[in-house]
Formats: structure tokens, C-alpha cells, sequence
């Protein structure tokens, strides 16, 4: 019995002993979470290569919708109808559908100015012109070659028009740097605006001024003074004035030779007479 007691109590002794030592210990650490890889570093983008000059700002109605019909495109555009007008009176419009239709390379570049470009002309400025000058003011607003809103700057100057019936007359300058390009004619100075049309083969272009020729400020040189064409000459009145200058001079030479007589005649009675009155003194 006594055993048995003393067994039970190194029983609980052993529990007690052995619960305390295990609430003692530490808890296991947790595991721990494996460390996430840093984000690798983006390598910097590379700039796409940027034009000298940059596209200009597109019109809201350039597109390649209206075909090549220049007219319907500056209709659509709704602030060209000075331009269109003159297109038709001047008949350029008919030159410049010819040659963009036959042109195989090189198209055509178009200076468009709008309605308010051409208010700021003097009254009756057009209207003052020549037939040939009205012309030739289209004419020198279109280029024989296309050039895209970034080649400007590949253009030589002085740059020739239409309107260059020479290697020297109807030129503009092109300079373009930065987002602008500037066209001086030598009397005017423009800057394009925007694009309103634009394809591989034509291109037109909105300028904030009407583009005045240098020509149409040169002197002309002065017209040769008429001459005035000689009478033919009668021949009978000719010889009328040749007798009567013949009598003329007959009768003087006649005249002389009467004085001449009576003056050698009326020397020796001169002297008669004094040795008359001589002796009879």
C-alpha cells in the first residue's frame, strides 16, 4: 500500500516537472517566407528618332477621303472660297489637275491661304492686276513638287514655283526650324498653319498670308519712244526747188555783175569831172 502511495506521488511529481519544462521552452519560430526577387530596373526607352521638323498640325477634315479633287478638298476644308474662286477665274485649277494627273514622281505642293489671308490684300488689289499677273499670283502659291510636312528643311533655296517661267523670277524661300516654316517672297513673309491635305503625291498646306511675287515690285523697263516715219519726198516739187534756187541765184549773180559795170564806169567820169573843174578853177 505504501508502495503504491509513493508511486502515484513520483508520478505527479514526474507530470509536474516534465509540463512546466515544456511550457518553459520557447515555441518553435515559424519558417520563414522566402525573400521575394527585387523588381529588376527597366532599361530606359529609347526615343524614336524625331524629324527635323515635326509634323504640322492636321486640319480636322485632312484626310484622304476626298480623292485628289483639289476644289472639293478646299470646300470641305469651308474657309477657302476666295482661293477656290480664283482657282476657276484664273482656270489654274484646269494646269494643276493636268499635272498632278500626268506627273509620275514628285507631285505638287499647294500654299493655301484662307478667306481672311486675302481680306488683308488692299481693296481692289486683285482686281488691279494684269490678266497674266492674276495668273501668275496662283501659280507662285503651288510647287511642281511634293514635299511632306517633315522635308522642308531638304529644300534649296531659292525654291522655284509654278509661276517660274525662269531659273531667276517667280522664287520663294523656305526656312524651316524647330515646329515652324516660314516662306518669304521678298515682300511677304507667311507661316504655315496647318496641313489640310496630305498624301504621297499632293499636299496642301494653309499659309496665314496671301503670297505676293518680288517680280510684281520690280520696274519695267521703259517702252522704246515711237518713231516717227519721214514723208517720202516729191520729185517734182524737189526739182520746182532746185529751179527756183537756180533763178534765185541767176538773178543775184546778174545784179553784181550790173553793179560792178556801173561802178567801173562811173569811176573814170568821177575823175573826168574833178580835172574839168581843176583847169577852170
Amino acid at each position: 500500500m505504501k508502495q503504491t502511495i509513493f508511486f502515484s506521488i513520483l508520478l505527479v511529481l514526474f507530470a509536474t516537472i516534465f509540463c512546466t519544462t515544456t511550457l518553459a521552452q520557447s515555441p518553435a519560430a515559424a519558417p520563414k517566407a522566402p525573400a521575394k526577387p527585387s523588381p529588376a530596373t527597366p532599361a530606359p526607352a529609347v526615343a524614336p528618332a524625331k524629324p527635323l521638323v515635326p509634323s504640322l498640325p492636321q486640319s480636322p477634315t485632312s484626310d484622304s477621303s476626298s480623292g485628289q479633287d483639289i476644289i472639293k478638298i478646299l470646300r470641305k476644308a469651308k474657309s477657302f472660297n476666295t482661293l477656290i474662286r480664283l482657282l476657276k477665274t484664273t482656270q489654274i485649277i484646269n494646269q494643276i489637275n493636268a499635272q498632278l494627273v500626268t506627273t509620275k514622281s514628285g507631285g505638287l505642293t499647294i500654299f493655301a491661304p484662307d478667306d481672311g489671308a486675302f481680306s488683308q490684300l488692299k481693296a481692289g488689289y486683285f482686281n488691279s492686276l494684269a490678266e497674266r499677273q492674276q495668273k501668275e499670283l496662283i501659280q507662285f502659291h503651288v510647287l511642281p513638287v511634293y514635299v511632306s510636312s517633315s522635308n522642308f528643311d531638304s529644300l534649296s533655296n531659292p525654291v522655284l514655283t509654278l509661276a517660274s517661267d525662269s531659273p531667276s523670277g517667280y522664287q520663294i524661300n523656305v526656312t524651316a526650324y524647330g515646329n515652324n516654316v516660314n516662306i518669304s517672297t521678298g515682300v511677304v513673309n507667311a507661316t504655315l498653319t496647318g496641313i489640310v491635305y496630305s498624301d504621297k503625291t499632293l499636299a496642301i498646306y494653309h499659309v496665314d498670308k496671301v503670297l505676293i511675287p518680288l517680280d510684281f515690285s520690280k520696274p519695267k523697263p521703259p517702252a522704246p519712244a515711237p518713231t516717227l516715219a519721214k514723208a517720202p519726198k516729191d520729185s517734182s516739187a524737189e526739182d520746182d526747188d532746185q529751179g527756183e534756187t537756180k533763178k534765185a541765184t541767176s538773178g543775184s549773180t546778174s545784179i553784181n555783175l550790173i553793179g560792178n559795170i556801173h561802178g567801173t564806169m562811173l569811176l573814170p567820169l568821177t575823175v573826168a569831172l574833178v580835172s574839168v573843174a581843176t583847169i577852170f578853177s
